[in-house]
């Protein structure tokens, strides 16, 4: 997921400087470049989302296009500048921030030979994610490292779970095709299996709705059994999280500062009052 560390330039020189200022955030030119680029980012998708709305673009369409190709452009350079600056370019795109910037300036050229594309811009709000490492805040990056690790973790659980939910809502779409006529709008088993999924994840949206009396006790019978099913896939990550917070020590509380008393973020050396340093917890 990251380009630091072995893919910085080993030749001292403008290669690694560049890469030091694009992928650090240590040093204030670092922090400068990283705020004015999340800044850049979030006025970006302000404009994609403002070309939505039909009363704004009637007045400022034109304003609205210029800006967008104008952070579009820049975009497109600073992907350019990143290549250029890594050791191995490759990884770098194949990486989970390379794709993702690569996904942010896509859509507006998209936009030129399909219609409604470049409002496809918005993904650029992912990159925001890099926000966790310039405001240094690495509680928030151990949390979503542990998110990560629980979802592995728990990967062969949920996808046995998937495979039920997708084996009920096949059996009992396609029995309340049987049952319900196309009057009701059960007009083949694709459709009656998405209202099955509606009707399961306690979405109903109404769209469809059984007639017959046993089609209705069919569909209360997928309501309750909605109920039930919705919590399972939170009970498996809620356990592993459990699991992963005890093995690192995540259940125990950080000491309180010995000077000031303030209680500290965890993992955290010295105290973000008054600067005292702090003692591990034992």
């Amino acid at each position: 997921m990251s380009t630091r560390g072995d893919n910085r330039p080993q030749d001292p020189g403008r290669r690694r400087h560049v890469y030091d200022i694009i992928f650090n955030a240590d040093a204030p030119a670092e922090r400068r470049f990283d705020i004015v680029l999340l800044v850049t980012i979030a006025l970006s998708v302000v404009v994609v989302m403002l070309s939505s709305v039909a009363a704004i673009p009637a007045r400022y369409g034109r304003w609205l296009i210029v800006a967008d190709w104008v952070f579009t452009l820049v975009f497109t350079a600073e992907y350019a500048v990143r290549l250029w600056c890594v050791r191995k370019p490759l990884r770098y795109a194949l990486s989970f921030y390379g794709i993702v910037d690569l996904l942010g300036v896509i859509p507006t050229y998209l936009g030129l030979v399909l219609a409604g594309g470049r409002f496809l811009s918005t993904i650029r709000f992912l990159r925001m994610l890099r926000v966790f490492r310039v405001l240094h805040l690495p509680s928030y990056q151990r949390e979503i490292h542990t998110w990560v690790m629980a979802f592995k973790a728990a990967r062969k659980r949920l996808t046995v779970f998937l495979f039920v939910v997708a084996t009920i809502v096949v059996v009992l779409g396609s029995l309340m095709y049987v049952v319900e006529t196309a009057a009701s709008g059960f007009t083949s088993i694709p459709m009656s299996i998405y209202w099955a999924i509606v009707t399961l994840t306690t979405v109903g949206y109404g769209d469809i709705s059984p007639a017959s009396p046993l089609g209705r006790a069919i569909a209360a019978l997928i309501m309750i059994l909605g109920y039930s099913i919705i919590v399972v896939p939170t009970g498996i990550i809620s356990v592993e999280l459990s699991r992963l917070d005890a093995s690192e020590g995540g259940t125990s509380d950080p000491a309180p500062c010995p000077a000031c008393s303030h209680k500290p973020e965890a993992g955290s050396r010295f105290c973000s009052r008054c600067g005292t340093e702090l003692s591990p917890r034992p």
